[in-house]
């Protein structure tokens, strides 16, 4: 009887709240609201300019000569169209652009203590994504509306030892919110009914920096960032259930059950290296790896009471990525500098594992900048980038929520960059 129970318990999991399995669009953004946006992030962890390095290398905070104030602004507009193909089960629109408009603001500020000691701290985004299908889509039943949004908090410090090595740290607390919408498909042709799962946690960090000055004009940067692990838990509101599946909830007192889920945000290192060419010209470069199949290990949960839990593991079978950055500044002439930069990011998932839900595979980043010092206190800035995320094929197959079989003929993030430098 206790076998029994168990089995039917276990299909409701399936029947009911197998979507959430796949919520959690993410994506780590190094349009973090600063210059590097007009490099394509090229040189993250050694160029340290400006007040941003308290987040990119905390080490690379004992460049700054005084205390300063680095705020950006920008939007992420995001275009992601998918096309079905043949073999997708049910009928439905395309979904139109499931992108949008995100808007973005930073902050971060440096304090000179001293010439070797430094304190910063920074107010960020550097995860998250959104998508927003539509109810009448092909894929409702794997998502129809999913945003998972954060905002980071990071205190920094950072001390030079002596003329060629600098060490910092930095503590990370980042908030987060997950709020996913998708259909269920009701048995024997019932109308669809819709599931929304919605909550908000804090989760904890850190990471530390090196900045290395062999000579002057060479620089190479290492920064590593720990994982970040947040747990959401709600009782999904269920509409539109109908009888069958409705009765089978009702006889098993799973309404108002508790879905937990575990999410740990990749962790991650940077190495970049700085080249001044002339007294114009200056290079760099990145080389990163991100932990992405860590992020892909959901950790799920089903409680009705404490006799009745249960907990399954949710395998995305992502891969780890890799990051490759090239960039460079001119100084054209007082006060003008210009910046370029172009980016690749291999793929987490491929066709078969891949969720509408985190539509890119590979990302190529081109970029360009411009930078003003309007005196000797005031830098102002704008970048301009383009985040081209793939075709992200999709091919996935599911008894209850059919085969969902295309790409996507138009995605991308174009990113418009404003910020402003005071050094007081």
């Amino acid at each position: 009887m206790m076998k029994k129970k168990w089995c039917v318990f276990s299909m409701a999991i399936v029947l009911v709240f197998s979507s959430t399995a796949s919520f959690g669009a993410g994506l780590i953004l190094y349009e973090i609201n600063s210059p590097l946006t007009g490099t394509a992030s090229a040189g993250w962890a050694a160029l340290a300019n400006d007040a941003s390095t308290a987040f990119t290398n905390p080490a690379g905070m004992t460049r700054l000569d005084r205390s300063q104030l680095l705020v950006g602004a920008q939007p992420l507009i995001i275009t992601s169209e998918f096309n079905p193909g043949s073999g997708t089960t049910f009928s439905g629109t395309d979904g139109g652009n499931a992108g949008g408009v995100i808007p973005s603001l930073s902050g971060y500020y440096v304090h000179s203590v001293s010439d070797r000691f430094k304190l910063g701290i920074s107010l960020l985004s550097y995860f998250g994504l959104g998508v927003d299908y539509g109810d009448d889509w092909v894929g409702r039943y794997y998502v129809e509306k999913s945003d998972f949004l954060t905002l980071s908090m990071s205190p920094s410090v950072a001390y030079k030892v002596n003329d060629w090595l600098s060490m910092g740290a930095m503590f990370n607390v980042l908030y987060s919110i997950l709020d996913s919408e998708s259909a269920i498909r009701n048995l024997f042709a019932e109308p669809d009914g819709q599931l929304r799962y919605q909550d908000e946690d804090f989760g904890f960090g850190g990471g530390f920096g090196l900045l290395i000055e062999p000579w002057k004009g060479t620089r190479f940067g290492v920064t590593y960032y720990s994982p970040v692990e947040v747990s959401f838990s709600d009782v999904p509101e269920l509409d539109g259930v109908g009888p069958v599946l409705g009765g089978i909830l009702t006889r098993l007192g799973l309404n108002g059950a508790s879905v937990g889920m575990d999410f740990t945000i990749p962790q991650w290192i940077m190495v970049s290296a700085y080249q001044q060419i002339t007294d114009k010209l200056a290079i760099m470069g990145n080389l990163g790896w991100q932990d992405w199949s860590q992020f892909g290990n959901v950790d799920i949960s089903l409680s009705v009471d404490p006799e009745r839990t249960r907990t399954f593991n949710n395998d995305l079978e992502f891969k780890d990525t890799w990051h490759l950055a090239m960039g460079a500044q001119y100084r054209v002439r007082e006060p003008w500098l210009l910046s370029a930069g172009i980016a690749y990011d291999s793929s987490p998932s491929d066709e078969s594992n891949r969720s509408p839900d985190m539509p890119f595979d590979r990302n190529l980043r081109y970029a360009a900048g411009v930078q003003y010092d309007w005196s000797q206190n005031l830098t102002v800035g704008l970048a301009y980038e383009f985040i081209d995320l793939g075709s992200a094929d999709i091919k996935k197959e599911g008894f209850l929520r059919g085969n969902l079989i295309g790409d996507y003929s138009t995605n991308n993030v174009n990113v418009v960059n404003v910020n402003l430098i005071y050094k007081f």
